[in-house]
């Protein structure tokens, strides 16, 4: 049989072999990175809030277990927390304290309902000239326990974050909850930085 034929044969085969161990190698190339794909989707749909907030129930005192940094926090080093007290009016009284390098810190607000089907989008004001609040800012109830034990608070842009607690402390397993339904709602939980407690009752 002529030598080309050989030649051509093992050619033939090789192309064959390097094709073969190729496909796998592409094969993988081409499928998309699952992970990243879900976080952009998660990222671009519009932000959830919980389907309904008891007010009565989600009054009372929290601790600021972790948060996405802010401007208008830049001072606290610690012991955060919130304290809601509703009104006769339906709006809420908010008291935010925490901790500071000089002593305690206090912002007094109050807080509205915008969706009052479900009570989960709230907005907030801390700026009052003579009654008038031209200032509001949105406060959307994102997750929250079925014991109100703990809770998410976020806005439509992402932007910015709390995670509270009836408790100064969560434990692992609870917060690895929370940033599985961080990243579920679009949001970095990396992005969250934990807040110092003192664990005293404030």
């Amino acid at each position: 049989m002529p030598t080309s034929f050989f030649a051509t044969a093992r050619s033939t085969l090789l192309l064959a072999a390097l094709a073969l161990s190729a496909a796998p190698e592409a094969t993988a190339s081409a499928q998309p990175a699952q992970p990243a794909q879900a976080a952009q989707a998660a990222q671009a749909a519009p932000l959830a809030t919980v389907p309904a907030v008891d007010i009565a129930r989600y009054a009372g005192l929290w601790y600021e277990i972790a948060a996405i940094p802010m401007w208008f926090q830049r001072n606290c080093i610690g012991d955060t927390t919130a304290r809601y007290t509703p009104n006769p009016d339906g709006t809420i009284d908010v008291l935010n304290r925490c901790r500071t390098g000089e002593g305690t810190n206090e912002a007094h607000g109050l807080a509205r309902i915008v969706d009052t089907q479900s009570n989960a989008r709230l907005e907030v004001s801390f700026f009052s000239v003579l009654g008038w609040r031209p200032v509001w800012g949105d406060y959307w109830i994102i997750a929250l326990a079925p014991d109100y034990s703990w809770a998410v608070v976020g806005g439509p842009e992402r932007r910015h974050g709390w995670i509270l607690a009836r408790t100064p402390e969560l434990e692992t397993a609870t917060l690895a909850t929370i940033h599985q339904r961080l990243e579920e709602l679009g949001y970095d939980p990396a992005s969250f930085v934990p807040t110092a407690q003192q664990a005293a009752p404030r």
